[in-house]
């Protein structure tokens, strides 16, 4: 029987530069926008032609930095300006439902930065607004659009690691603790599961789809957000997700995908461009897949920025990649795990 691990699939993606350029409007000019806009214009042909904040100056300095044309000092004049395409709604989780349906209610495209919402049933209002509304929306889980992970879901597509059965994900961080930062403030959807545990959720969700049973463990901060949390995921046919993040501690950040034929382990990140191995049934190594591109870490944000532009052109209303419902399921997942700890502004 031919080894279809050791020789491993090409990645599929087009060189994020030849997407057709879209005009970029961001909306809340923090430090995930800046990494954005500088992800797109290093490697893309997408431009960042203006920015909005409620603060003028805030948006006057991110402009001169960033070689942007237009800065705003509201967000109502940003979704407004008609020289704007798309909207990047990179302002902090407890915005995200006012700020994206700002956007659409504007007839502008919607890239919102994960998580897509709070809760679920707010990231369902911005999915219901987008398709009545016609315009495109999409939640900014760049991990999908990496080269490695279509390498990844090839092998899945294929059935090459035979039926999955174990999926396990990392993502862990060393956060100072300050009650009244977005990461600790339950008023700003603080919290581990809705900053760093998205990516691992969305990994689960990724190998095995929605779960059919949600076991969560883990400990609160003072403030009453989850500082670190452990999932267990489980599907109807027996399959297992677990999956681990945290505030308090950096972890390897590496996620697998285990079958009756063989796994993928991921290098480290496995949430930005990094690389892959591929293992057979008996354990012995197959493949080593290492990321060519020269695009690490954040940079890889503009693979999404491309994915977005090219589904635009091709006039979908969402990725083919990542759908909205996707998103909304691995909100519910986060919703239920966080009810278990007893986190605060849940529901």
């Amino acid at each position: 029987m031919t080894d279809v691990l050791s020789s491993l699939p090409a990645p599929r993606h087009p060189d994020p530069a030849d997407a057709p350029p879209l005009r970029w409007g961001v909306l809340g000019p923090g430090v995930i926008a800046a990494d954005f806009t500088k992800a797109l214009h290093a490697h893309t042909a997408q431009r960042v032609v203006a920015c909005g904040s409620r603060s003028a100056e805030r948006a006057s300095a991110f402009a001169a930095e960033h070689g942007v044309e237009r800065a705003h000092g509201s967000y109502e004049a940003l979704v407004g300006d008609p020289g704007v395409d798309v909207v990047y709604v990179a302002t902090p989780h407890s915005e995200h439902l006012e700020h994206a349906l700002l956007a659409i209610a504007a007839g502008k495209h919607v890239l919102i930065e994960k998580p897509m919402a709070a809760t679920a049933d707010q990231a369902r209002r911005i999915v219901t607004a987008a398709r009545e509304a016609g315009v495109f929306a999409m939640e900014a889980m760049w991990t999908r659009y990496l080269p490695q992970t279509d390498i990844a879901r090839q092998l899945l597509d294929d059935g090459a690691l035979g039926e999955v059965r174990v999926v396990t994900a990392d993502f862990g961080g060393n956060a100072a603790y300050d009650p009244a930062s977005r990461l600790w403030n339950p008023a700003l959807a603080g919290g581990a599961l809705l900053d760093l545990g998205v990516y691992v959720v969305s990994w689960a969700s990724f190998a095995l789809g929605s779960p059919a049973g949600i076991i969560a463990s883990g400990s609160l901060a003072p403030t009453g957000v989850d500082e670190q949390a452990a999932l267990v995921l489980s599907t109807v046919s027996g399959a297992q997700a677990l999956l681990s993040t945290g505030l308090r501690a950096g972890t390897p950040s590496l996620a697998t995908i285990s079958g009756s034929s063989g796994r993928i382990e991921t290098d480290s990140p496995f949430w930005g461009p990094s690389g892959l191995r591929v293992h057979r049934a008996d354990g012995s190594l197959a493949a080593h897949w290492r990321d060519p591109y020269g695009r690490p870490h954040r940079q890889g944000m503009s693979y999404e920025g491309a994915a977005l532009a090219r589904y635009v052109a091709e006039g979908r209303t969402e990725s083919p990649l990542h759908s909205l419902d996707e998103a909304v399921s691995t909100l519910a997942t986060i919703d239920e795990a966080r009810r278990q700890l007893g986190a605060a502004g849940v529901g």
